[in-house]
């Protein structure tokens, strides 16, 4: 049964008389707090936000002094008190509200002004447990919801941003602040309050292992307002996690427009793609079209390795996303700045290929500091109707599986280099997927299709393509080889590869027609490897993995 309503109206200007400030992020509280102070509001404060208000010479009213109660418990206990609480909760137009104000003494608070420990960059910077569970907020959020709960009478404020605006509407409003804009700042508090929980519960589900938590929350927070989503008829909003893995939510952006919900989603996916090359052993680039690869490949220098990537389809390729596991340099960026690209993504980029990017003064140029680890684990979740699809990223690496060789004939060393190209590749198509490569190279991607044998002839048609647009005979898919990101139900899409000319193929394996598939290709004299591990991939929606000193209380 639900709590029974007072039904009291709520007023829509209310004067702000008295405010409780406790800050963890002190960022503008002195220059707020004087000008609150100069409108003739008294301030209350605790610990160290007080210290800083009256150090910068502001009358300020220590907590303790209205609960009369010290702060226990190195500061866990302070604000946690009927006489704050009360002050919080109360219908200030309830008659029986009124008396018990009167008689337990508890004075109104108007407005109030807190930010919480910072949970979220202790458990991103890995703290031991102990600090982690220290920098939980208590009373913080307890005030927060509290005065969003009440915003019919009191104004809740969380983030430092907002001090200009309360300021102004204080100002016109004849130190007043009104109705529709407490309910906007109550909003935005039981959000942060949302995220900060979500960011506890999926702490405590990691360090559990817990793989199916009885109930789960995911929290961001606002990066930015794009102009639309995937079409110009939807809106859309880029939230950030407060997940460290570099990428395209973390990386700074040095030059070129706003980058657009398709550039976000596409340049996510190019840089998970080439995370997976080690930039100790190898250059790698991978140009994305709509969240596919169009071009992928390795080679001694990023300017080889892009060009070789361009060839595998050149038409595709403009307009699209360029992502490198090494920082740009010259070289690179003369090739790709000759075709229109959208985004170019990369751990860093020296000054001279900076200057050239330049030129296009379009053109985005993302940095991350870093690579993502192919490795690491994290939460995909994907939103359906009435609920949300969750299960961990695919951090399987190629390198790590147990390979087995299933035909008579075993692959050369150089086909075995080229199937675990491939196959890193794979998982980044969406399925149903095929990838062609040949000398660390895609020669032809046949991705999306309900029908592999569809994929396959089209991973073959576009290699084709490739070949004539080289001036090539033969197409590239001749003397290559080919991945799979799930086994053959029927032999008839090996048999597309192998009349393309492909000379070894990897796959998962795990069809009941296994035995028949194998037979296909020691009946041609190809050469087959399994992973025992699928790719598909029908979706890109990455949410949260996080883990930065605490310091001293609010």
């Amino acid at each position: 049964m639900a709590v029974p309503s007072k039904n009291v109206p709520a007023p829509d200007l209310v004067p702000v008389r008295r405010a409780l400030l406790s800050v963890f992020d002190k960022t503008g509280l002195v220059d707020f707090a004087r000008a609150l102070a100069s409108a003739g509001v008294e301030l209350v404060s605790t610990g160290g936000t007080a210290r800083a208000i009256g150090e910068a010479g502001i009358a300020v009213r220590d907590v303790s002094d209205v609960t009369n109660f010290p702060e226990i418990m190195d500061g866990r206990v302070k604000t946690l008190h009927p006489a704050i609480h009360g002050a919080l909760l109360s219908i200030r137009d309830d008659a029986e509200h009124r008396q018990a104000m009167r008689d337990h003494g508890i004075e109104p608070i108007d407005l109030v002004v807190v930010n919480l420990y910072p949970f979220e960059e202790v458990r991103r910077a890995g703290a031991s447990h102990a600090e982690t569970v220290e920098n939980i907020d208590i009373g913080g959020p307890a005030m927060i919801r509290a005065a969003a709960k009440n915003h019919a009478y009191v104004a809740i404020v969380t983030d430092p941003e907002d001090y200009a605006s309360v300021l102004n509407a204080l100002e016109m409003n004849q130190g007043a602040l009104p109705f529709d804009f407490r309910r906007k700042l109550a909003a935005k508090a039981f959000a942060r309050t949302a995220a900060y929980d979500a960011s506890i519960s999926g702490w405590f589900a990691e360090t559990l292992a817990v793989e199916h938590p009885a109930w789960r929350a995911f929290g961001g927070r606002l990066d930015s307002v794009m102009r639309y989503g995937e079409n110009p008829h939807q809106q859309a909003g880029f939230y950030v996690t407060g997940d460290s893995r570099p990428g395209v939510a973390t990386a700074r952006q040095l030059q070129g427009k706003q980058l657009s919900y398709n550039n976000i989603n596409d340049t996510d996916a190019a840089f998970e793609l080439v995370g997976e090359f080690d930039p100790q052993r190898t250059a790698a680039v991978a140009i994305i079209k709509h969240a596919n690869p169009c071009g992928v490949a390795e080679g001694e220098t990023l300017r080889e390795a892009y060009l070789k990537a361009l060839a595998c389809d050149p038409v595709s390729a403009f307009g699209g996303i360029v992502a490198l596991n090494r920082a740009l340099d010259e070289e690179a960026a003369e090739e790709i700045v000759k075709i229109f690209t959208e985004v170019i993504i990369a751990p860093e980029v020296t000054e001279g290929a900076a200057r050239i990017v330049a030129a296009k003064k379009n053109l985005r140029l993302l940095v991350t500091g870093g690579l993502p680890d192919p490795r690491a684990p994290g939460t995909m979740v994907k939103s359906v109707a009435g609920g949300l699809l969750v299960q961990g990223r695919d951090n399987a690496v190629v390198d790590d599986l147990d390979l087995v060789v299933a035909t008579k004939r075993a692959p050369s060393e150089a086909e075995l280099a080229d199937l675990k190209f491939a196959f890193r590749v794979a998982k980044h198509v969406k399925s149903n997927a095929i990838v062609y490569a040949k000398d660390g190279a895609t020669v032809g991607i046949g991705a999306g299709q309900m029908s592999r044998v569809d994929s396959s002839r089209i991973a073959a048609s576009k290699a084709a393509d490739a070949a004539r647009a080289a001036g090539l005979g033969d197409s590239l898919a001749k003397g290559s080889v080919v991945a799979s990101d799930a086994f053959f139900p029927f032999a008839d899409g090996l048999l597309a590869a192998i009349e393309a000319g492909a000379t070894a193929v990897i796959q998962p394996g795990g069809s009941v027609n296994d035995k028949d598939v194998i037979a296909a290709a020691d009946g041609h004299g190809i050469a087959m490897v399994l992973t025992g591990v699928r790719r598909l991939r029908h979706s890109r929606r990455l949410a949260r993995a996080a883990r930065t000193p605490p310091r001293a209380g609010q």
